[in-house]
């Protein structure tokens, strides 16, 4: 007779009510040992209320849950972990007045007072050095850390917590590209030793570098289970939004060599993270910033705005010299500009301020509007079809997408001559990506010019008209047309030619 093994997890019927709201709706789902299993889903779809249950952070309203084929009740993150169900939520969870080492060690299996003053300081920087953390002090306060850096120190937690089934969701969504690497080889080795990994990600082409198998969500039920390259990309995109979509990123017009210079940077510098850098940007382009994490393009971006301090260098708007003393000055309505930062939730929005008040927030002190005039904003919230239950709500119960629509909405108001955008869409789901890459090109078409960085090159790719790579604080390549090519961004942002070899001194 044969020993069929049961899968690791395994849920039957599971069903999710918020009210009258069916998050999930009769699932049914499974996840072997030694695999990884994306998950992929619009925000909505009931991925992250699955990842919940499985986390013991919610218990279903009905349905059946089996680790290793015995019933089991997931009551709380604690009986999860004693299962090995370990989750790293896109949400990241650190307490930010703590060091990084406490951060790590909290909620670690066995961690006793000498473990954490012996052996788990050397656990710990073993796996922080995994996913390229090396540089990261363990007495560093986590407050202190950037983005990229809290999610590397998230990760490595949910590692030290030796789980049997990992779920990342997000995980790679601040990350360089030279980091996904390294935490991709991580998730390689976790599932060749026969850990599950469960994989939420809005990359395909994550998605593509990883997956063993593919669950689609939509609505809050499992439309599908396939093995990886079973459906081709479109296919793929129809099950998660439930109707046709031709293409993801709208069509790029013509270039014109002649339009109108909008922007002109000559020679910014700002301490030893930007240096001497120039850039022109015409009326209607999209101007795409690339490279690894750290080489200047996201201070460059900040400069621009009047966001640092001492910057040096000259910068025309229209022509004219611009004296960007600060972001007050760069959002007047004479120089024009707006700035999306990459951290929607700590500084880009008030979360517990309500939806309005948000909306406010970047009208204040300009001389010609009056923030509190809700007409102001109500052409920028239809355009962004902005999913809320009242404008008095707060802004944390809006999901992801919505909440950067909001962080949108409220500069879009102000008619910007100039956007600056860094990363908008990092964390958000396929369809909301595509109405705001079809809402920069229809501002771009309407005489706006936008600045986007990215760490998605398919966005610096089928968005941007030119795309300048940043290595060392420096542009070290601009990419259009056919020279445009992930080979090539990649290949800059490495500061390689692509056929090897230093690129740039």
């Amino acid at each position: 007779m044969t020993n069929l093994k049961p899968p690791l997890l395994e849920m039957q019927g599971i069903s999710m009510h918020f009210g009258a709201t069916k998050a999930l709706d009769k699932v049914d789902f499974v996840c072997k040992a030694g695999e990884v299993h994306a998950i992929l889903g619009e925000n909505g779809a009931g991925k992250s209320t699955l990842m919940k249950l499985i986390a013991g952070v919610l218990q279903p309203t009905d349905g059946m849950i089996r680790v290793d084929g015995e019933k089991v009740s997931l009551s709380s993150p604690k009986a999860a972990l004693r299962h090995g169900l370990v989750c790293m939520f896109q949400e990241l969870s650190l307490v930010p007045d703590l060091t990084v080492r406490e951060n790590l060690l909290l909620g670690a299996r066995d961690a006793g007072l000498g473990w954490l003053q012996g052996k788990g300081l050397d656990a710990a920087q073993q796996t922080l050095a995994r996913i390229g953390g090396e540089d990261i002090a363990q007495g560093a306060r986590v407050a202190d850390l950037t983005l990229p850096q809290r999610q590397q120190v998230e990760i490595a937690k949910a590692i030290m917590k030796k789980p049997r089934l990992l779920i990342l969701d997000e995980a790679t969504s601040a990350l360089s590209a030279s980091v996904v690497e390294k935490v991709f080889d991580l998730i390689r080795e976790e599932r060749d030793n026969g850990t599950a990994v469960l994989f939420i990600s809005h990359r395909f082409h994550e998605i593509e570098a990883l997956a063993d198998r593919i669950s689609v969500f939509r609505n809050g039920r499992r439309v599908e289970t396939f093995a990886k390259g079973a459906h081709d990309y479109g296919a793929i995109i129809d099950m998660m939004v439930g109707q046709k979509i031709e293409e993801l990123f709208p069509p790029k017009p013509p270039s014109d060599p002649e339009a109108e210079i909008v922007l002109h940077v000559e020679g910014l510098n700002w301490e030893d993270r930007v240096k001497s850098v120039n850039l022109t940007v015409r009326r209607g382009q999209i101007i795409g910033l690339g490279g690894l994490d750290g080489q200047g393009q996201g201070a460059f971006m900040m400069g621009l705005f009047g966001l640092l301090r001492k910057t040096q260098g000259t910068t025309a708007l229209a022509g004219a010299p611009a004296a960007i003393t600060g972001p007050k000055a760069a959002k007047q309505s004479e120089l024009g500009l707006a700035y999306i930062p990459e951290d929607r939730k700590t500084e880009g929005l008030i979360l517990d301020q309500s939806i309005e008040e948000n909306l406010e927030l970047a009208a204040l002190g300009r001389k010609d509007l009056d923030a509190g005039d809700p007409s102001l904003y109500a052409g920028s919230l239809e355009q962004l079809a902005l999913k809320h239950g009242g404008l008095n709500l707060p802004v944390s119960s809006l999901s992801g997408g919505n909440q950067q629509k909001v962080v949108l909405a409220k500069w879009l108001a102000l008619n910007p001559r100039c956007l600056l955008l860094a990363d908008p869409t990092r964390g958000i789901d396929v369809k909301t990506k595509t109405q705001i890459y079809n809402i920069l090109r229809k501002l771009a078409d309407q005489g706006a010019s936008v600045i986007l960085l990215s760490t998605d090159y398919e966005e610096l790719i089928q968005l941007c008209d030119e795309t300048h790579v940043f290595f060392d604080g420096q542009i070290v390549a601009s990419l259009s047309g056919d020279d445009l090519t992930p080979q090539n961004i990649i290949a800059a942002a490495l500061n390689v030619s692509p056929s090897g070899g230093t690129a740039h001194a």
